[in-house]
């Protein structure tokens, strides 16, 4: 906060208050405009239910898988395996928490003995002292993490066990679980510490399936080096930041920026470090006339939306930002709405091939567009016109996000309320020769 006041940003623009878990610190959430979290999908849910109506931006939870097949440079895919789960105590919400190996590589003997090698070969201590790699946990495990590190599930085995270190409670060493069956816990749960768990798939298509079968959405990679595979995971897969032979955790800004689909992301989901971020934070009223949409539009698609950006253009990596079409938009419209608005809305997702329904209050009442909710989770509510408190209580309690911006003319600002962004990130060297360079994905 020094550095930041020293640099001169006004001492009144930025303040740092700490508050206690009570009714003060609830008093400075709901008085706010707006909150940006970085934490636990459950604190943004409570901050939500606390106000409704509250912009709540986040950055959440993860349960991350690196994918793993017969065509990775093998030795490479340990190395960046061991690292991403087990850097930073594996406490980092990009960790790696799931390796998922394909075919031949589940019973790989190279694969097995290297994985135990390198996480044996971690070194364990205090960060008060020279040497150690690896550290302790923010604090004592407790609840998932305690059964995490110590209880195993049928069908389960421990490739390299886990123990607590002496007398430091924080100081467990790392382990990795094997023979993890799809949608068992350890599959679906997030544990935020040192537990890499190993999960069996008979094709790159059934690993997908299980790499997407989370409520999760926040980083994932692949270790191939076969461009068709490549290809058809990145076509699949359903995360924010894809990595592709290289680690899943330490994203850059403007290089990587970072942001979860899902479970992992509360509000727009503009990416941290992306060109959109900020405005989620505007007000925004139109100055134009609605009939200027279409242009805006196109302009805007053509040179933003409808593209992929690497604005880095390193020789030896490809950093691809792109926006995709969302898939769970319904467009409100309340009694009180403008059509014209509503078919600006219609006219905007239709431009970036985003498919959606529309409902008027006219014709289908809050209560049984309420009972859909269900079907919507981690969807949007494009809404036109105002949306009742019940309506947005039910959409905390459902993981629905409601879009109440004002409609207008710019392309810039509609289109995006129909996207999600997705940050892909490829080294594109081995052994230090560079490879040819990719083509860009667009959308």
């Amino acid at each position: 906060m020094e550095a930041a006041h020293t640099a001169g940003v006004p001492p009144g623009a930025l303040q740092f208050v700490r508050t206690p878990d009570n009714e003060v610190g609830q008093a400075l959430v709901t008085g706010s405009d707006a909150v940006i979290v970085t934490g636990s999908t459950e604190t943004a849910k409570m901050f939500r239910r606390w106000r409704p109506d509250l912009p709540v931006l986040a950055e959440t939870s993860g349960k991350n898988a690196l994918v793993i097949t017969p065509h990775a440079d093998i030795d490479q895919a340990v190395d960046d395996l061991v690292k991403s789960a087990f850097g930073h105590t594996g406490q980092k919400c990009s960790a790696a928490s799931l390796a998922i190996l394909v075919g031949s590589v589940a019973d790989d003997p190279r694969f097995r003995r290297q994985l135990v090698d390198a996480v044996r070969s971690l070194r364990i201590g205090s960060p008060t002292k020279s040497g150690p790699n690896y550290g302790p946990t923010i604090l004592p495990p407790e609840g998932t993490l305690t059964r995490a590190l110590e209880q195993l599930d049928e069908g389960e085995s421990w490739l390299v066990e886990p123990k607590q270190q002496g007398d430091a409670d924080s100081l467990w060493s790392p382990g990795v679980r094997e023979g993890v069956a799809p949608g068992s816990w350890f599959h679906q749960t997030e544990c935020f510490g040192p537990v890499l768990g190993l999960i069996r798939a008979e094709s790159l298509e059934e690993a997908i399936r299980i790499q997407n079968d989370s409520d999760f959405g926040l980083t994932g990679g692949l270790h191939s080096l076969d461009e068709k595979e490549i290809k058809t995971w990145l076509d699949s897969v359903e995360v924010g930041n894809a990595y592709i032979n290289r680690g899943i955790t330490g994203a850059i800004v403007r290089r990587q920026p970072f942001g979860g689909w899902k479970g992992s992301s509360v509000g727009l989901g503009a990416k941290a470090g992306g060109s959109d971020y900020l405005l989620q934070l505007g007000r925004w009223t139109s100055t134009a006339d609605l009939a200027d949409a279409p242009e805006s539009d196109r302009q805007w698609h053509n040179a933003h939306y409808g593209i992929g950006h690497d604005p880095s253009a390193l020789f030896c990596e490809r950093n691809e930002l792109r926006y995709l079409p969302h898939p769970t938009v319904v467009i409100r419209a309340s009694a009180d709405a403008d059509p014209a608005a509503v078919r600006r809305a219609v006219a905007a997702a239709e431009r970036v091939n985003t498919s959606t329904t529309v409902s008027h209050a006219t014709t289908e009442s809050d209560d049984d567009f309420i009972a859909r909710l269900v079907n919507l989770r981690w969807g949007r509510i494009r809404m036109i016109g105002s949306a009742s408190d019940s309506l947005r209580l039910a959409a905390v309690e459902h993981d629905v996000h409601i879009i109440d911006e004002p409609v207008t003319a710019s392309g810039r600002l509609e289109l995006r309320l129909y996207l999600r962004e997705q940050a892909i990130s490829q080294t594109l060297h081995r052994f230090g020769n560079v490879t040819l360079r990719s083509e860009p994905c667009g959308t």
